[in-house]
């Protein structure tokens, strides 16, 4: 390992947004111009973002949890309802089944891509399932193929957490065009407006329906025709996603080969990330498999290099769900929970950042 005196000269963190001039110089014009909130810069993103996914329609709003509890209002879901949700991921998948007073049924996980599993999927459908909600984890798409037949088969809806996976592709198609697409622009995503998010969709019914709920279902000229939110996006966020979006493919460009650096020379003692064929994975985040987690954390921050658990436990594990009386036993989902670790992999890192990065890691003791 490394010597102490080295280990705190260098800070990398574990992700780090790319804003750039234009960005900046947009959102000037934007908040000079006097019309901060939402018009037609949130319409420009809204085009924009759907011509890259590849579907009809695009519908902004503030972030990407309420993406996901929009979907779900929108396509009906309601109490008594179960919605299928994979155990591993981060726990808005799963609330937003809760704040419809439906149920979220946890299904088990792929371990090597760390996925929704189909075959559980299967097990998990009853009378009273109305949808699945797929992640698309670390921004590695899940088994799109299998899940859709499953929900084809069973009358389902498909949703796609795709807040980590701008960009990512199922044989050739972008993710977020197969279901209702939910997308997150947090700072930590592969693009950002800072907060805000966006559902996409080719049913321009189901669009119209969503414009209404995020904008107070108002249809024009205070004529509201029912019980609608506050969810929009405002320009002065959207113009930064303009411009994000056309540098996107570059900074997913830059993800990728940070990843293949990593997993070519990270030693084989480490379990790297596993790439399903016929996918683009993103790499939203570089998920490792430690078992002995808590030393390797603590040699990690030492040397000052950035890393984090995507995520520490299975949702239902967590107290709020305890709390609640969900219950459920998904094993996969358990044992990878207390054993990833997420490695910087964001496209600001620099040659000396990726060698630094593997030489370190490699001379931790597993």
């Amino acid at each position: 390992m490394m010597e102490s005196d080295t280990e705190t000269k260098r800070t990398i963190p574990i992700a780090k947004p790319e804003i750039g001039e234009e960005e900046i110089s947009r959102v000037i014009e934007v908040l000079k111009s006097g019309m901060l909130a939402q018009g037609k810069i949130v319409e420009e993103f809204e085009r924009a973002f759907a011509e890259y996914i590849g579907v009809k329609e695009a519908i902004a709003v503030s972030n990407g949890t309420i993406a996901l509890d929009l979907a779900l209002k929108a396509v009906g879901i309601k109490e008594g309802d179960e919605v299928i949700v994979p155990a591993f991921t981060f726990i808005a998948t799963a609330n937003c089944v809760l704040f419809q007073h439906a149920k979220p049924v946890f299904a088990d996980i792929d371990e090597k891509t760390m996925n929704i599993d189909a075959n559980d999927v299967l097990e998990k459908v009853t009378d009273k399932t109305k949808a699945v909600i797929g992640v698309h984890l670390y921004g590695q798409p899940f088994d799109v193929n299998a899940i859709s037949e499953i929900c084809e088969d069973h009358d389902l809806i498909l949703i796609e957490d795709a807040a980590q996976a701008h960009g990512a592709e199922y044989d050739g198609k972008k993710v977020g065009s197969f279901g209702v697409g939910c997308f997150s622009f947090y700072p930590t995503k592969n693009m950002t407006t800072g907060e805000g998010g966006m559902i996409t969709t080719n049913d321009t019914r189901l669009a119209e329906k969503l414009r209404l709920l995020r904008n107070h279902g108002d249809t024009g000229k205070y004529n509201h025709v029912m019980l609608g939110y506050n969810y929009r996006m405002t320009d002065f966020q959207a113009v930064i996603g303009v411009e994000q979006l056309k540098k996107l493919d570059s900074f997913i460009e830059k993800r990728i080969k940070n990843a293949e650096y990593l997993s070519k020379n990270l030693k084989d003692d480490i379990v790297k990330p596993f790439a399903m064929e016929k996918v683009k994975h993103v790499f939203n985040q570089y998920v490792v498999q430690i078992e002995r987690r808590d030393n390797f954390i603590e040699q990690l921050k030492k040397a000052g290099i950035g890393c984090a658990v995507h995520y520490p436990m299975a949702v239902y594990e967590q107290p709020l769900y305890k709390e609640l009386g969900i219950v459920a036993k998904c094993e996969r989902a358990e044992r990878v929970a207390r054993r990833v670790v997420s490695l910087p992999v964001h496209p600001s890192l620099t040659a000396e950042d990726l060698k630094y990065i593997v030489e370190f890691v490699n001379g931790i003791e597993l």
